[in-house]
C-alpha cells in the first residue's frame, strides 16, 4: 500500500503530431530522454509508456518514416529516411503537459 503512494506516476505518451520536417510528441509529464544520431538515423528513448505507432512525414520532397515501439529501456522513437538525417529536439511544459518537438534536416 505504501509503495503505491510513494511510487511516481509513470509518464504517458498522449499524442503524436506530424508537421512538415518535424514531429511533435506530447506526454503527460516530462520523461527522461536519451537521444542519438547513428549512421543517419535519429533515435530517441523515452522513459515513458504508450501505444506503439508509426507513420511518415515530409522533409522537403523526401519521405521520413517514424516508428514508436516498446523496448526494455522504455519507448523508442526512430526516424529513418533514404538519406542521412540530422536533427535536434527541444521540450517544454505547455498546458499541463510536456511537448517535445523533433526538427529534422538532411
Amino acid at each position: 500500500m505504501i509503495g503505491r503512494l510513494t511510487a511516481p506516476v509513470p509518464v504517458e505518451l498522449q499524442q503524436v503530431e506530424v508537421l512538415p520536417g518535424a514531429l511533435v510528441v506530447w506526454f503527460s509529464d516530462e520523461p527522461k530522454l536519451h537521444g542519438e544520431l547513428v549512421d543517419g538515423t535519429l533515435g530517441l528513448l523515452f522513459d515513458a509508456r504508450g501505444k506503439p505507432q508509426n507513420g511518415q512525414l515530409k522533409l522537403g520532397d523526401k519521405v521520413v518514416n517514424w516508428r514508436l515501439r516498446h523496448t526494455d529501456g522504455g519507448l523508442l522513437l526512430t526516424l529513418v529516411a533514404a538519406r542521412a538525417l540530422q536533427g535536434d529536439w527541444a521540450g517544454a511544459s505547455r498546458d499541463g503537459r510536456w511537448r517535445l518537438q523533433v526538427n529534422l534536416r538532411e
